[in-house]
């Protein structure tokens, strides 16, 4: 009897382990494309306000539309104003180290960025925000920073994300969001929370920066489960067999890894109290340098990791529903 219950118990937990992922299909070609395309020189690294950021953000508006998001309000995009003193440079940057000549030739005046967004309605009045930062460094020292990591990345998500969720319902609005100026300071996410109707009715905001390039092992972190436990049961559910889906970063007590909480937009949804998960990988070697170019990213990495955080906003999705009934 002993070795009949020993060879279920193991049969058990192979079949436990075994788990097949989720078949997850996205066109990976049109993927990487849209990555290529916002990461390229013609763009002039995406700064806060400058033409080729307003280009940008003209061609997320097109893919969104082509991604069958619906306006809000009858909009795909915003404007919004701020104003940036050379002093801020250094001072509106407490956790990245950036390079601070960026803006060092901007006087202090009103400069102009944008966000764009779109939505597809689901089955609830509640409301999941997914955001991806579009804007970058620009030019430094005659060096075009392309940003293609930080974030063609999240961006080019964003379009595969909305196209796989198109025919696919979900119990909660999904609400995608570009954002600006998330390197001087969070400044077009804030914009965008602040001006949102019915901002009692998010429930969680997914945010995408930095999915695409890991240097050694092929890791993808989701960062926000020490401040909301409740949200690992469905994430423990995603299942890939091509890298490495890891918890963390959002300790602030554990100093053996930095702690992503105020690291990129969402810090603006914790803020606020809404719940946040945030999708990234570690600082690398060409994070903030004028090699953060398309050559560099990794590939298959990036494929896999939009799979992660398409299956990942399924069980969210469920599960704040169940949760909520």
């Amino acid at each position: 009897m002993k070795n009949i219950l020993f060879l279920m118990l193991c049969f058990f937990v192979v079949f436990v382990s075994c788990k097949e992922p989720k078949v997850i299909e996205i066109n990976s070609e049109e993927l990487l494309q849209n990555l290529k395309e916002l990461s390229d020189d013609s763009y002039r690294g995406r700064l806060f306000s400058s033409p080729e950021g307003v280009k940008a953000r003209k061609f997320i508006v097109e893919k969104f539309k082509d991604a069958g998001l619906q306006p809000i309000n009858g909009e795909y995009e915003h404007e919004f104003s701020a104003t940036l003193k050379k002093k801020q440079r250094q001072d509106l940057f407490p956790i990245k180290k950036k390079p601070l000549d960026d803006y060092s030739n901007v006087p202090d005046t009103t400069i102009v960025g944008g966000n764009a967004f779109g939505i597809l309605n689901g089955e609830t009045n509640k409301t999941i925000v997914i955001t991806a930062h579009y804007d970058h460094l620009g030019v430094i020292n005659e060096k075009i920073y392309n940003g293609a990591d930080d974030n063609a990345s999240g961006i080019s998500a964003l379009f595969t994300i909305a196209k796989y969720f198109k025919n696919k319902p979900t119990k909660h609005n999904l609400v995608f969001a570009a954002v600006d100026a998330e390197e001087v300071g969070s400044l077009g996410a804030d914009y965008f929370l602040k001006n949102f109707n019915n901002r009692e009715n998010i429930v969680l905001n997914v945010n995408l920066d930095m999915i695409a390039h890991s240097d050694y092992d092929p890791e993808l972190f989701g960062s926000g489960l020490y401040h909301y436990p409740d949200l690992r049961d469905p994430l423990e559910d995603v299942h890939t067999e091509k890298i490495m889906f890891l918890f963390g970063h959002d300790d602030p007590n554990n100093r053996e890894q930095a702690d992503w909480t105020f690291s990129s937009d969402h810090k603006v949804f914790y803020r606020a109290n809404i719940p946040h998960m945030y999708f990234g990988v570690p600082d690398h070697k060409d994070y903030h340098r004028y090699t953060d170019t398309y050559a560099t990213i990794n590939e298959a990495f990036f494929i896999e990791a939009v799979k992660v955080i398409i299956q990942s906003i399924e069980n969210l999705d469920q599960h704040l529903y169940e949760e909520a009934n």
